[in-house]
């Protein structure tokens, strides 16, 4: 199951990851896309017409919030309220494609990242900016999500979807490899931030 964002700093990776959601849908039972920007839009039905640029176009005449804002604790809200029961079949392995920049500010994120997190065997988040190397979760919407995921990978170019590919063949296992590292690092930034709001007092 994917969940992605197709806000406008998502844009210039939205056609590639449809192509690869489509893809993934071809070759899968019981395979769920869902699009977000400023709303949820479940667009499993049209990617699974054969014919991948068929595909696309039915996705694009049914979404109407194309690069525009994100609103991703909005967008999870509707998800986990109106879809995660009736599609989140046991041993499910969610695909969470953001990078995070929220436009409310993260607001309500941290309560939906977790219920989502309950609600799955195993939660992938794809970030595009984790490619660049000084990469740290300083906006509140990346703080917000982190602490709830099991692996956390960039997905910003053909390799690094073939190594998404061979991440989600594997058993649907709760694991959290690698993530120690990023929350460390969130502490870090957390302590920083700490610090600052004290020296302005």
């Amino acid at each position: 199951m994917a969940l992605c964002d197709i806000s406008g700093s998502m844009s210039r990776y939205s056609r590639m990851l449809l192509h690869f959601m489509h893809a993934v849908t071809s070759d899968r039972d019981r395979v769920h896309t869902f699009l977000f920007g400023t709303r949820l839009t479940n667009v499993t039905r049209y990617l699974r017409s054969r014919d991948v640029d068929d595909a696309l176009v039915k996705v694009g005449a049914n979404v109407d919030d194309w690069s525009g804002g994100t609103r991703i604790g909005q967008s999870l809200h509707e998800f986990n309220r109106y879809w995660g029961r009736r599609v989140l079949t046991q041993g499910a392995v969610v695909l969470l494609i953001t990078d995070g920049l929220d436009r409310e500010v993260g607001a309500g994120l941290a309560k939906e990242m977790e219920r989502l997190h309950k609600s799955c065997r195993r939660l992938i988040w794809l970030n595009p900016l984790l490619r660049f190397e000084g990469f740290a979760p300083k906006s509140l919407g990346v703080r917000a999500i982190l602490p709830h995921v099991d692996d956390f990978r960039t997905v910003h170019s053909l390799d690094s979807l073939e190594h998404l590919a061979d991440a989600i063949g594997r058993p649907a296992l709760r694991r959290r490899e690698g993530m120690e590292r990023w929350m460390q690092e969130l502490r870090r930034v957390e302590d920083e931030q700490r610090q600052t709001e004290g020296a302005k007092r």
